[in-house]
């Protein structure tokens, strides 16, 4: 980021910091600058005030983006302390959990990948720089004594010309509201100390057998590995401390979606559903020209990015579930089977439509088309805490339904055996942070209010004699993105078209609202 951040603490009136004590039943942590004002949740009014470079977007340095009171798109500094606090509620006294983010990875040489960070790291921070550490500590069986540490590496005026502003300590602190903070290359030191006075850590070591890992932040962190000493792996052995999994426990906080969150997701969705519209009235000559325009409109309309590398499928291509060579031209009569959608605020929208390439269903299409959406629409009722229901339920019920519809369309006494060759994948799976978010959560877990999952089925028929002609070489999946609520839901991508005459008619007549009209009014969504 090119911006110098010229703000640092607000100044607080007394009365305001016992407000915040009351309100959370926490002791304010003593600062060894601000005494009692370290964490400062961005609040209004008047401001002490110091330049800053900072590494990611902010209020004060892309106010488009970040909206005073937030660390990222949406969810503000307050949320992310309660996440933490969250997070230490479920460790024992006495421990420490260990957030360590990623490094930036190459393709070839000094050619980089676009970072991604640590999901885990980025959920009870917000922050998005690489080679860095988040610690929270818990020394006693009381909250307010929970201590938030962090380590960044340094501000460096030669490295910040070539790769841009690093946040920095400092800034993690004032920022961030990091407890304590210190330089990435202390990691082995400032960890052990830590070990010293904890006797249980929470952490998951990552496989890193496949990885090629240069850098010695990453080796720090890397599992097994007898080149090196000093690593985590042998500290942890050194201090005789007991370690349990952190993702059993982050999997289960992330696998429920605060409001602000949903607000985020709904808006990401509502962007990529739109774009998909677009994309309806538009006619393409290959598959790479209908994917860059829709990886244009998500940005276009507010996202930050593609949530993933988009399925762009256009005839028989549609029978591999993730096919992403996306270079084939399209045939006239054919359908494209698209799998897509935005990222913003480090949340992902994740859609699938399949349409007619000259915007007319044929009638075998329309015929296998309206019985996935069937199947579909049916699940997504199904999606509410009443019905008592989990993801494996879903899939289950999913299978029952997909083999009477496809019976109905001549598939003969098809088994739901032989509509599992036809339907190969699961119904869904969560969503969030990441596209398949919190992998280590149960699918047998019962559907709870805040949940948000994709409700996807889908059929691909090969050229096969066991399956009627006028359907052979048809790949057809429909998919939304849905956030359970108690007796109802809500479908986070309700704007991408998909009844067939909808999507017809938009492909006859174009689209009348344009993506224009929802950038920047995300807190405007319901």
């Amino acid at each position: 980021m090119g911006s110098v951040l010229t703000v640092v603490a607000p100044i607080l009136s007394p009365s305001f910091l016992l407000s915040l004590y009351l309100a959370s039943n926490m002791s304010p942590y003593h600062s060894r600058l601000y005494g009692a004002v370290s964490r400062r949740f961005f609040s209004s009014g008047r401001f002490l005030r110091a330049e800053f470079t900072s590494g990611q977007p902010l209020f004060e340095n892309r106010p488009h983006m970040v909206r005073e009171g937030e660390l990222t798109t949406g969810i503000s500094a307050q949320e992310y302390y309660e996440r933490r606090l969250r997070l230490a509620k479920s460790m024992t006294q006495a421990s420490i959990a260990i957030l360590p983010g990623q490094s930036v990875r190459y393709a070839s040489g000094s050619v980089f990948y676009q970072f991604q960070q640590n999901t885990d790291l980025y959920y009870f921070t917000g922050w998005n720089e690489p080679d860095s550490v988040a610690i929270i500590e818990k020394p006693t069986d009381k909250l307010e004594d929970v201590v938030f540490h962090m380590l960044v590496p340094p501000k460096d005026k030669t490295a910040e010309q070539w790769e841009g502003y690093r946040t920095g300590v400092q800034g993690v602190q004032e920022i961030f509201n990091a407890d304590e903070a210190d330089t990435t290359k202390n990691v082995s030191s400032y960890i052990s100390r830590l070990l010293n006075r904890n006797s249980t850590v929470f952490y998951d070591f990552e496989d890193t057998s496949q990885l090629t890992l240069t850098s010695l932040y990453n080796k720090f962190f890397q599992k097994s590995n007898s080149k090196f000493s000093g690593t985590l792996e042998s500290l942890l052995k050194e201090h005789r401390v007991s370690v349990k999994s952190l993702s059993y426990i982050s999997n289960s906080l992330r696998a429920v979606k605060s409001s602000a969150e949903l607000d985020v997701m709904r808006l990401a969705g509502k962007i990529s559903g739109r774009a998909y519209n677009q994309a309806y009235a538009q006619r393409f000559p290959t598959e790479k020209h209908l994917c860059a325009f829709l990886e244009y409109q998500f940005i276009a309309g507010g996202c930050d990015k593609s949530a993933y590398v988009p399925v762009v499928a256009g005839g028989d291509h549609s029978l591999c579930i993730h096919y992403t060579r996306n270079d084939d031209v399209f045939k006239e009569d054919s359908l494209v089977l698209v799998d897509a959608g935005g990222n913003l605020g480090g949340y992902c929208a994740d859609i699938s439509r399949t349409w007619p390439v000259n915007g007319r269903f044929t009638g075998p299409q329309k015929e296998l088309y309206q019985a996935v959406l069937n199947v579909e629409k049916k699940c997504i009722e199904y999606c509410t805490e009443s019905s008592n229901m989990s993801l494996q339920d879903l899939h289950n019920e999913s299978i029952k339904l997909m083999t009477r519809e496809l019976r109905n369309c001549g598939f003969g006494g098809l088994t739901q055996w032989e509509t599992m060759k036809l339907y190969p994948h699961y119904i869904g799976h969560n969503l969030g942070i990441d596209v398949h978010d919190t992998p280590g959560y149960a699918r047998t877990k019962k559907f709870q209010v805040g949940n948000v999952v994709t409700v996807e089925p889908g059929v691909y028929v090969p050229e096969s004699n066991n399956y009627p002609s006028s359907f052979r070489g048809i790949g057809i999946r429909i998919e939304d993105d849905v956030a359970v609520g108690k007796d109802s839901n809500i479908v986070l991508s309700v704007e991408a078209a998909k009844e067939i005459e909808d999507i017809e008619s938009i492909a006859a007549n174009g689209v009348t609202t344009p993506l224009s009209e929802v950038v920047n009014v995300w807190r405007d969504v319901k």
